[in-house]
């Protein structure tokens, strides 16, 4: 007999409703594709970041600026 896990319920990080993780969810964690597609919008615009140093992209291989 196989035992199932419990389901876990998380909040949507983008309108904090309750939602199940699971396989049957297609968006998880988020819980509908507008709020999917809202977090992607906020990366694209660049409202939510990572912090860190900035990248040059402009520098040549030898690890030289170009400015």
């Amino acid at each position: 007999m196989t035992q199932k896990k419990p389901t876990a319920i998380v909040p949507c990080p983008s309108c904090k409703k309750s939602t199940v993780w699971s396989a049957d969810n297609p968006y998880r964690p988020f819980c509908c594709e507008r709020c999917k597609l809202i977090d992607l919008g906020a990366w694209a615009s660049e409202e939510h970041n990572i912090p860190g140093e900035p990248i040059n992209p402009y520098a040549d291989e030898g690890g030289e600026d170009m400015y």
